[in-house]
């Protein structure tokens, strides 16, 4: 799984020109699932999201967490972060988990998120074409891929 997290100060994803969620201060993050994750990868990833410490402090150092700050949570599912880009221009999506794999992956992962919060997050709609607005916080952005955890 892969998870590209993004400090934001606000997001929100519409479908089909109607917000479907809205926030504040807190992670906007995009998820991308491949074959061969599995519920180790969603809880591993799950508590990351809420425990990874990149809020300023009283002085401004990153050593706060998305519950520390009580802040919210955008999760997007983007297949296109499995892009394999090494041949030709056009990018491949083979790594990519086949809808019917990612998208009960994609929900559990959301479940979990809450659970770690103890509070809704957002979503977006699995496979549907979304326009994300967001104003990143620093910016930071953060890349995680749960099969590379020990790097």
């Amino acid at each position: 799984m892969r998870l590209l997290i993004q400090r934001v100060a606000e997001a929100s994803v519409a479908v089909n020109g109607a917000t479907k969620a809205k926030m504040g201060r807190g992670l906007l993050v995009l998820a991308g699932f491949e074959e061969a994750d599995s519920e180790e990868d969603l809880s591993w990833g799950a508590a990351k999201l809420a425990h990874l410490r990149i809020f300023d402090d009283a002085q401004g150092v990153m050593n706060l967490s998305l519950q520390d700050v009580d802040g919210e949570a955008i999760i997007v599912s983007q297949f296109t972060l499995h892009a394999q880009t090494g041949k030709g221009n056009r990018p491949s999506y083979i790594r990519a988990a086949r809808p019917e794999h990612a998208a009960p992956l994609y929900s559990k992962l959301v479940e979990l998120v809450q659970a770690e919060l103890k509070k809704p997050v957002g979503t977006g709609v699995f496979g549907a074409d979304m326009q994300v607005s967001l104003l990143n916080d620093g910016p930071v952005t953060i890349w995680i891929d749960t099969k590379q955890r020990y790097y």
